[in-house]
């Protein structure tokens, strides 16, 4: 079948390194694609949220599957365009519709959908810049640390954690009066700060059926030991040893479940991943967020593990069919190492040559923010450059793999983190 993929991350080089390996692939276009896409597939220059050109490239194409792989274009309403339009809305889609999309486009409408299903989260209440009043009293009633989530879509970065009350009542005005994140702040949760081990559960949903992927802990802080600005993710790692079987039966009932039936018994339409972002509070689950789609950078440690047929699973979906599809993992453990411009979060310099190894010791490399210039040389384009995937019959051997792959890659200012998977060895040892 003919397939797009819309994205530019290294989720979406992760997606079209898995989706090519399928028998039944036989074209894929990623839209808009990086320099690790345009070596497997066809890049199409499109932005995600063109909804028109992408209509025209599914039909110019004869495309059978679309995937969609980051929130924006989700959260903005592309699928209920391609349905809603007689020559797009027989075609297979992986991604939900807009109010779908909504449990990670807004977080009052996800804590609420929690509430309302009896699954288990963090105490909260949510506030307007008109109700500034109250959400500072409220703060006064709350222990320390404190949380403030911006409601809307913030690119990863509407999240704060203050360690007092006064620095809590200042950014809760920054975020509701000066806008701080933008529109996305124009609504503001204040919720209650979980102790505990986090990690990232993947689901896999027709609306129906469910297939719960392999797990998976990533790094968000740009520091090593987390410490520093929050990031997109700087590394991931999968399996998570803290994630027993008893803990994830735990969440399987306790989470994943209600939130299938709750998304059917409220006629919210969803086929799509899930991405639940958990907190393991003394062997006991709770839900931090939802995001409606694969997270980044955790896909290029996950779909490294899946041993069936990924295209198979993505049509699944699509198509409502999934209890039809056999997942099959590998005992194999996967950690990605993410390699950065220099600078970020926050400023950063483009458009320098990056050297890569002519070949690599299981390990894989997934190219995110990189693209070729006029003299055809691979440069960083962008802050998260790459993301290296080792792969080992241990976690230390999984590192071990993914470490001597970035020792062999080069540019002016690259940075990683070199502690990752260090905690949660800690931990096993």
């Amino acid at each position: 079948m003919n397939i797009l993929l819309l994205g530019s991350g290294g989720r979406e080089h992760a997606f079209a390194w898995k989706i090519v390996q399928s028998p039944k692939c036989s074209n894929l276009f990623v839209a808009p694609g990086n320099a690790g896409t345009q070596s497997i597939a066809t890049n199409l220059p499109i932005s995600v949220t063109d909804f028109e050109q992408i209509k025209t490239a599914v039909l110019e194409n004869k495309i059978d599957l679309v995937v969609v792989g980051p929130e924006e274009p989700l959260v903005k309403g592309l699928i209920d365009f391609l349905l809603s339009d007689d020559k797009t809305k027989e075609i297979p889609v992986v991604g939900p519709p807009k109010l779908g999309a909504t449990l990670e486009g807004s977080k009052d409408f996800s804590k609420r959908f929690m509430q309302r299903n009896q699954i288990p989260t963090a105490a909260y209440e949510t506030f307007d810049a008109n109700q500034l009043e109250e959400g500072l009293a409220y703060l006064e009633k709350q222990s320390l640390p404190i949380v403030l989530k911006a409601d809307g879509l913030a690119a990863g970065k509407g999240v704060l954690i203050l360690d007092s009350l006064q620095e809590a009542k200042s950014a809760l005005k920054e975020m509701l009066l000066d806008q701080k994140f933008g529109a996305a702040s124009s609504k503001v949760v204040i919720e209650e700060f979980l102790t505990g081990i986090e990690l990232s559960v993947f689901v896999a949903t027709d609306g129906k059926s469910y297939s719960i992927l392999p797990e998976a802990k990533d790094y968000k802080r740009i520091g090593e030991k987390d410490t520093g600005l929050n990031t997109g993710g700087m590394g991931a790692v999968s399996p998570v040893l803290f994630a027993d079987s008893e803990f994830m039966r735990k969440v399987e009932t306790q989470v994943v479940q209600p939130t299938v039936a709750g998304l059917a018994a409220e006629d919210i339409p969803y086929k799509g991943f899930l991405f639940i972002g958990l907190m393991n509070k003394n062997g006991e689950p709770y839900v931090i967020e939802y995001n409606v789609r694969m997270g980044d950078p955790e896909t290029e440690a996950v779909l490294p593990r899946i041993e069936s047929d990924f295209v198979d699973l993505l049509w699944s979906i699509g198509t409502g069919t999934l209890q039809d599809y056999s997942l099959k993992i590998s005992d194999d453990y996967a950690t990605t190492v993410v390699m950065v411009s220099g600078g970020y979060p926050e400023s950063y310099q483009k458009g320098f040559p990056i050297s890569l190894p002519e070949k690599t010791n299981h390990a894989t490399i997934f190219h995110a923010g990189t693209a070729f210039n006029q003299e055809n040389q691979l440069i960083n384009q962008g802050g998260r450059v790459l993301a290296v995937t080792g792969r080992g019959n241990s976690l230390e051997n999984a590192l071990e793999n993914a470490y001597e792959t970035v020792s062999q890659i080069s540019w002016e200012k690259s940075y990683f983190r070199k502690d990752i998977g260090q905690d949660i060895l800690a931990l096993k040892n």
